[in-house]
């Protein structure tokens, strides 16, 4: 780990801003002891309604690490959608550009957490959220420091991704598991490429995460390639040393992991607005995402930056 950035606060020179666009779903959260191998009735313990996503949970993320966040989501104009908008705007993330869809329907989704934190998620994506794409000009980026997307609304983040780098300003992709097409396009226009190991596996067709690292540098060599790997960590390319590098994960108890690479993602993107080296910022997202697992609640259970730091200094 590079020494030079203290990671401790944000910027004395104010906070950085990151752009955050995709997902906003409504989320149902069903606490069980265990997850049903078997058809049948499945009684759970705990239960509540959050609304997130990939791209909301990691703005949720950027603003409890001292951050501003502005999200770029589509929802229906129904019940639901106007209570996802209404929930993210009180949790400090500014939903201005947000965008309410005539006739289409909101995002929602049903998620067994058992008790060792594992879940089952069972989503639901209205096509029309996103077939309206709005135009986006480097001009149009101007407030930000940095931006983050998901895989969800993929017309909208190419669009983002291609305007943020004629910008020069850091293009940060979450790569989630979608159509391996998807994230190849996306993958061509961001210059940080985030990939969980089930997404990297659909463009490596390779079991190993470290091994997915230099065939992905290979394949997109104009940017930063990671892959995380849960609780085996995070592998990515070091370009200084031209080779894999390994952020192993805190290891923590896990009660819910819903919502853990969200943060991740959230916190690289601030950690790297803020001018955090790669490796820097890999540690922070994995603080954040560990402390995240030991809370129940999906993105509810993203932690502050004096916590990550705590933990951080324990390493």
């Amino acid at each position: 780990m590079t020494a030079a950035l203290n990671l401790s606060s944000p910027p004395s020179i104010g906070r950085r801003h990151v752009l955050c666009v995709g997902a906003a779903v409504l989320d149902t959260l069903f606490r069980v002891r265990s997850i049903p191998e078997k058809p049948g009735k499945v009684l759970p313990y705990e239960m509540l309604q959050v609304a997130e996503g990939m791209a909301s949970s990691a703005a949720y993320a950027i603003v409890r690490l001292g951050g501003m966040a502005s999200l770029w989501a589509a929802a229906g104009d129904d019940p639901a959608g106007h209570q996802i908008i209404s929930d993210l705007q009180q949790a400090g993330i500014d939903v201005e550009a947000m965008t309410l869809v005539p006739g289409a329907r909101s995002a929602v989704s049903s998620i067994l957490i058992d008790d060792d934190g594992e879940r089952l998620i069972v989503p639901f994506y209205d096509k029309q959220l996103h077939d309206i794409v709005r135009d986006v000009t480097p001009a149009d980026l101007s407030i930000f420091d940095a931006v983050m997307v998901d895989v969800r609304w993929p017309g909208l983040a190419k669009k983002v991704l291609q305007a943020a780098r004629q910008a020069g300003k850091p293009a940060i992709l979450d790569g989630d598991v979608a159509p391996a097409e998807t994230l190849d396009m996306l993958a061509k226009e961001g210059d940080h490429l985030l990939f969980s190991e089930p997404a990297a596996r659909l463009l490596c067709a390779c079991d190993d995460p470290a091994a997915m690292v230099p065939i992905l540098r290979e394949r997109y060599p104009h940017a930063l390639i990671a892959v995380t790997a849960g609780e085996r960590g995070c592998y990515w390319w070091n370009q200084q040393e031209d080779a894999v590098a390994h952020v192993p994960a805190f290891r923590v108890k896990a009660v819910d992991t819903l919502a853990a690479g969200d943060v991740f993602h959230g916190s690289y993107a601030l950690a790297i607005a803020e001018g955090a080296g790669p490796e820097d910022a890999i540690r922070l997202g994995s603080a954040a995402a560990a402390l995240k697992c030991t809370v129940f609640g999906g993105r509810l259970g993203a932690p502050d930056r004096a916590a990550v730091m705590t933990l951080l200094s324990k390493d």
